[in-house]
């Protein structure tokens, strides 16, 4: 009959979940704290054995096998040794077997915080284990509550992350929803192992198509690439291994019920399932479904394509915010450029018509620069000829005399130049002539001025239509005429 400590052992091992030899492990190392503190000297090596099938604790003490022991508790005699371990030789140490009468309330204290110890540092340790063998795999798991952004989602025997930037946009969860989510990654921490999940990730896709289509589960179909906008559309490219199986065909389904299923975990998201191809250019054309293409260039050197489309499927072909066309894209590794059938006709045309007048200018230039290296190279030549010519005797002979004259004229005092001021702008102006403008190059001439008597001048006077000028003789009155004549006194000269 087995006793009550192993069947709290086993009880205690179903409810965590963890082996019962892990369960006695964690007990055994407890125990032997527990026995140092109040039996044995901490420095001393004992072992706690616990008989699985009776529960019976066995507490083992390493002692030293000498002829006269002094110290029993560390110590044991030649003969004493033999009885245990038949071959014992002095200056061995021996285990021997020293359970104490009971470990004592305090000891029993610390075996009990030992053991909780134990146990979660084994159940963190199976849990790690657990779930670090499923990265990358589909879980499903309940919402328990939201923190600082973040959705902690049980498990079962641990509780998941679910990050902010690992959520759908369009996606609202609440308390108690269950989700299939992918697991993304399992890392260990001072709290026990922390799972992050995802729900965006293009993997839970593929895992989902596994789950859904057994011909993409046993590898009869494959997942070439995948392409996702979390929340809203999806492209995935599929192809078989086997010759007769339709990959298209097996992932959507009779009627479409296998790809309805995951449309319905994703919450509505569209998914596009396209045929690869091993062809560029076939499989752009494939990846830009459903509009239908007319023709694809490839443009290898920068891995970009030009796709044409009719005029009345290039909308169909960008796709709404040009989803389509970036998803396409992202599928097939090339970057696309999109252009309608008449975009290309009229492109085509206006390189024809300017194909002859770049003909022509090209061969204006080579016409021009062959001129202008006939040119260089006789001014180059002419330069040459004319250092190597000799100068003659005449000059030879004047080059003397032109160095004497420049001394003589050297030797001669210099003359002082007489400076002359431009004379000042008179403001005066007759009587007869009308005044004048002066110039910039007047006003920057320096002039000298006096201070002259304050003259007086005649008046004018305007009164209703008429202008009235006086002067010495009289009165005139011009009727109807607004032009008069400044009649001024004779002014000082400067």
């Amino acid at each position: 009959m087995k006793s009550d400590f192993l069947l709290a052992i086993t009880q205690l091992s179903a409810e965590k979940n963890l082996p019962k030899d892990v369960v006695l492990t964690a007990v055994e190392a407890a125990l032997v704290s527990a026995y140092k503190k109040d039996n044995f000297d901490s420095n001393q090596n004992i072992a706690v054995k616990i008989n699985p099938n009776s529960g019976k604790v066995e507490v083992w003490a390493e002692k030293q096998v000498i002829e006269k022991p002094a110290d029993p508790q560390f110590e044991i005699s030649l003969k004493e040794a033999r009885k245990i371990k038949e071959d014992a030789e002095l200056g061995e140490a021996i285990m021997v077997e020293s359970t104490p009468a009971n470990a004592g309330r305090i000891a029993a204290q610390t075996a009990k915080q030992v053991i909780l110890q134990r146990l979660h540092e084994a159940e963190h340790s199976a849990i790690f284990e657990e779930y670090a063998d499923k990265e990358g795999e589909v879980v499903s798991g309940v919402v328990q509550r939201f923190e600082m952004g973040q959705v902690n989602i049980d498990l079962g025997r641990t509780e998941a992350i679910l990050p902010a930037p690992e959520q759908v946009r369009t996606e609202r969860y609440r308390v108690g929803q269950r989700l299939k989510v992918v697991l993304l990654q399992v890392a260990r921490t001072s709290k026990g192992p922390k799972v992050i999940v995802s729900r965006s990730h293009p993997e839970l896709l593929r895992r989902l198509f596994e789950l859904e289509v057994p011909e993409v589960y046993n590898g009869t179909v494959e997942i070439k690439f995948i392409a996702r906008e979390a929340g809203f559309r999806s492209k995935i490219a599929v192809a078989a291994k086997q010759e007769g199986i339709d990959p298209v065909g097996c992932c959507v389904g009779l009627r479409g019920i296998r790809i309805q299923n995951i449309v319905s975990e994703l919450n509505g998201e569209k998914i596009d399932v396209v045929q690869w191809n091993p062809d560029p250019a076939t499989f752009i054309a494939n990846a830009l479904s459903p509009a239908h293409i007319v023709s694809v260039q490839l443009h290898e050197d920068e891995d970009s394509a030009t796709v044409i489309v009719p005029d009345r499927q290039l909308s169909l072909a960008i796709g709404k915010e040009g989803q389509n066309a970036r998803l396409a894209a992202k599928l097939t590794g090339w970057r696309i450029d999109i252009k309608s059938a008449s975009m290309a006709e009229a492109e085509k045309a206006k390189a024809v018509a300017v194909a002859p007048e770049a003909a022509a200018a090209e061969t204006a230039e080579a016409e021009e620069g062959e001129a202008i290296e006939a040119v260089a190279e006789e001014i180059v030549a002419e330069d040459l000829l004319a250092e190597l010519t000799i100068p003659d005797e005449a000059t030879i002979a004047e080059e003397p005399a032109a160095e004497e004259a420049e001394e003589e004229a050297a030797e001669e005092e210099p003359v002082e130049e007489e400076v002359v001021l431009a004379p000042p702008i008179a403001l005066k102006q007759e009587d007869d002539e009308k005044p004048q403008l002066r110039f910039a190059e007047d006003i920057m001439v320096p002039r000298r001025t006096r201070p002259t008597a304050k003259t007086s001048k005649t008046k004018k006077k305007k009164k209703g239509g008429y202008t009235k000028d006086t002067s010495e003789d009289g009165v005139k009155v011009r009727k109807g005429r607004r032009d008069f004549e400044i009649m001024e006194e004779d002014e000082d000269n400067f």
